[in-house]
């Protein structure tokens, strides 16, 4: 196996749920915001500070470039990484792409606490969510290998869920023997 990338909203549980499901699959695990944030030295608020989105976009990209290439890795990836065209067209070709589908009510109970988002803090966090996933949430769909709805299981059965399901997708049509 590649990469295995997981998509999905901010509060969808990529990064939770994806560093228990790279366990059961034997597969490293790589967020990008920690990632990004760990290269950098700073945290994604200064970033967007100092250089805006389109500055966090740019390292976000340069990010997910790099992991293309690797393998046996499953990627947590930032909740707007689809927004760029070329990010969808490297995802599609280098690896499978896993889609953690949420409601926007799920989100605002996820995130009430949440203060670290820079593009959460709006005066209406609800409608905040909702543009986002009207624009987000068909590019999600579109690119997804996998949908899988992140609800209210608890995170280790969400992770057993996700774990399952990328071994059923990319399990080898037949044991042929060799190796």
């Amino acid at each position: 196996m590649n990469v295995v990338y997981l998509v999905g909203p901010t509060g969808a549980g990529k990064t939770a749920v994806g560093r228990r499901a790279a366990a059961m699959l034997n597969l490293d695990f790589v967020d990008i915001d920690e990632l990004v944030q760990q290269r950098s030295g700073v945290d994604i608020p200064w970033i967007f500070d100092v250089e805006g989105e389109p500055g966090f976009r740019r390292r976000e990209s340069e990010t997910l470039a790099e992991l293309s290439t690797g393998s046996n890795t499953l990627v947590a990836t930032g909740a707007g990484i689809i927004l760029g065209p070329s990010n969808r067209v490297l995802m599609r070709d280098t690896g499978l792409v896993v889609y953690l589908k949420t409601t926007v009510r799920r989100q605002l109970s996820r995130l009430k606490n949440d203060k670290r988002r820079p593009l959460l803090m709006a005066p209406d966090r609800r409608q905040r969510l909702e543009a986002m996933a009207n624009i987000r949430n068909p590019l999600y769909e579109a690119l997804a290998d996998l949908t899988i709805v992140s609800d209210d299981d608890s995170l280790p059965a969400m992770a057993r869920r996700v774990a399952s399901a990328i071994k059923d997708h990319t399990k080898p049509p037949e044991q042929n023997g060799n190796d």
